[in-house]
């Protein structure tokens, strides 16, 4: 029996197919489609989905989507009308959007209707943030959990608090938006200069160079006690929350900026806004996950929607916290509501529970090495036969171990934004200027963004303390004290480390890869980043990974069976 779980269709939207075992494939369709912003329906992915089954819509017991349109016209519209005295003209443009919102998401339900023959598959509709919930908490290893998701809105709500108990999720509570973390954190996002709804890591890795001076600000913005939940103070915003900066002539008072949007400001002061906004935004976080750990007296909490893609918001919860566990959905984001759309549909459907339903994040396309060859011969490139698993460590661990940035293509791609070994660039921690090189002439970035580095589980304990999250790459490590020197280039404040766990049981080749890099190097630990190119998704397939390596200052290419090398 299988399900189609679609996500909201508005912004990076995806599909994943689960059946009686788990999750057989998810993708994303902006990897498919090489576009960092994807909407509509996600043709492509679940044209593959549905390939890599070999199955057709046919086989489809339900589609599920993670929207329900009427609910959010309804819920957006009433707040847009409650502000419609304080800003007519804002709030009647927004009113007009949710109308055209609405017909177009309407109409892919229709288009959604046709591709699958019209009745007889049905269409499965479920609200944005209970997806969220459910992509958590089936997916997690609990019987029972408190779960929260955070978004900037979806189905005109920004957060629900929900509870999961024998195979059951309820939701509890919600927060309505404009009450929204994530919107605050891209409005100052787009403050600092940045991309907003695209460029929050940046901020929030830009936090760490600076003291959070005007944590009190954002805290009396972000939220009002005794109510433990966010709740945004109007003074700090222009009226009916509206405008590209909403923020209010008050946050500029408070905070020294001036209003002028033409004049400099200082990016020390940019640098303490950000430290500020995620101080603010862990503490009011934290003291939400204390509350509901008091209320619901439940030892695990699972966590999904885009404002937990933050480590540092993640290893916040984890140090202050009283819960015992926490699980973070890989795909915190918007696409990993296609997982839970498929869960509640199965569950909807009266089918039972699948344990252990996402064992691993693995679930894009994978190709053969007649796949590989066919791409690279029709790129004319040179290339070398790696004759065994063996020989194509050996081969790699000679290239790191001489200072060379490896593109590392294997297995299936990745789902969610973070490359955990089958579409990574690695390198060696301790090359000289390795770091200069990777952000300079492959990533292009900003300096102050950190690297991970991965390491496998069977050693991770000797030199880090670490969390279950670490296996995803979802929260913050601490480096042991007798190993600080070592990791020294790496560290952020208080000795942490953006890391990697690998478990072999999941990855067994890269972890093989990190173990025998050990047996040559100060420790088996290597630097791993997003194998793209600047400015475009993680790459997916072979075609994308040649064309990634010819384009950037990467120095060879290990992709299935083939090694590839600049002189």
């Amino acid at each position: 029996m299988h399900f189609l779980g679609l996500s909201a269709l508005a912004h990076d939207t995806a599909a994943a197919l689960l059946g009686d075992t788990g999750f057989l494939s998810a993708v994303e369709e902006s990897k498919l489609t090489r576009s960092r912003n994807s909407f509509g329906i996600p043709r492509e992915a679940i044209r593959f989905c549905l390939d890599s089954a070999s199955i057709g819509w046919g086989d489809v017991r339900a589609i599920a989507l993670a929207s329900r349109p009427w609910h959010s016209w309804a819920r957006r519209s009433w707040m847009r009308a409650r502000y419609l005295p304080l800003s007519p003209v804002m709030s009647a443009y927004y009113e007009s959007k949710f109308l055209g919102d609405l017909a177009r998401e309407l109409n892919n339900l229709r288009i959604l209707r046709m591709f699958s023959g019209n009745s007889r598959v049905p269409v499965l509709t479920f609200d944005h943030h209970l997806c969220h919930a459910a992509s958590a908490f089936y997916a997690s290893p609990f019987d029972r959990a408190i779960v929260l998701t955070l978004d900037e809105q979806g189905d005109g709500l920004s957060g629900t608090v929900a509870t999961g108990k024998n195979g059951q999720l309820r939701a509890e509570h919600s927060v309505a938006f404009p009450h929204s973390l994530s919107w605050v954190y891209s409005q100052v996002t787009e403050l600092l200069g940045y991309r907003p709804r695209e460029h929050e890591h940046k901020t929030q890795w830009l936090s760490q160079t600076a003291e959070p001076s005007f944590t009190e600000v954002f805290l009396k913005m972000l939220r009002r006690p005794p109510n433990p939940y966010p709740r945004l103070d109007s003074r700090y915003f222009q009226r009916g929350f509206a405008g590209q900066l909403a923020f209010s002539a008050e946050f500029y008072r408070q905070t020294g900026i001036s209003l002028n949007p033409e004049k400099h400001i200082d990016p020390k002061v940019l640098a303490t806004l950000a430290a500020s906004l995620q101080r603010a935004c862990e503490i009011v976080v934290a003291e939400l996950a204390k509350s509901l750990s008091k209320r619901y007296g439940i030892d695990n909490l699972c966590l999904a929607g885009g404002l937990f893609l933050n480590p540092l918001l993640i290893s916040a919860i984890e140090d202050t916290s009283p819960f015992k566990n926490v699980f973070v959905q890989p795909a915190a984001g918007n696409e990993g509501t296609a997982l839970g759309a498929a869960f509640l549909a199965r569950a909807h459907c009266g089918a039972p529970a699948v344990p252990n339903a996402l064992p691993y994040v693995y679930l894009g396309p994978k190709y053969s090495n007649d796949e590989i060859k066919s791409v690279l011969d029709n790129c004319k490139a040179s290339y070398r036969w790696l004759s065994s698993d063996t020989q194509k460590i050996q081969e790699t661990i000679k290239l790191l171990l001489a200072g060379k940035i490896v593109g590392w293509f294997d297995g299936a791609a990745e789902f969610g934004p973070r490359a955990l070994g089958d579409r990574s660039l690695i390198a060696s921690p301790w090359a000289p200027y390795v770091r200069e090189n990777l952000n300079d002439y492959v990533k292009h970035r900003e300096p102050f963004r950190p690297f991970a580095l991965s390491v496998s589980e069977e050693d991770a304990g000797k030199y880090f303390i670490f969390t279950p999250p670490a296996l995803y790459m979802a929260n913050m490590s601490c480096v042991r004290s007798e190993h600080r020197e070592k990791f020294a280039d790496y560290l952020l404040p208080r000795d942490r480390v953006r890391l990697h766990v690998v478990a072999p049981r999941v990855n067994p080749l890269f972890a093989r890869l990190l173990s025998s890099f050990g047996e040559r190097a100060p420790a088996p630990v290597l630097l791993n980043t997003s194998f793209n190119l600047f400015g475009e998704p993680l790459v997916l397939s072979p075609r994308h990974a040649v064309r990634s390596y010819f384009c950037s200052g990467a120095d060879a290419l290990v992709i299935g069976s083939f090694l590839l090398a600049k002189s």
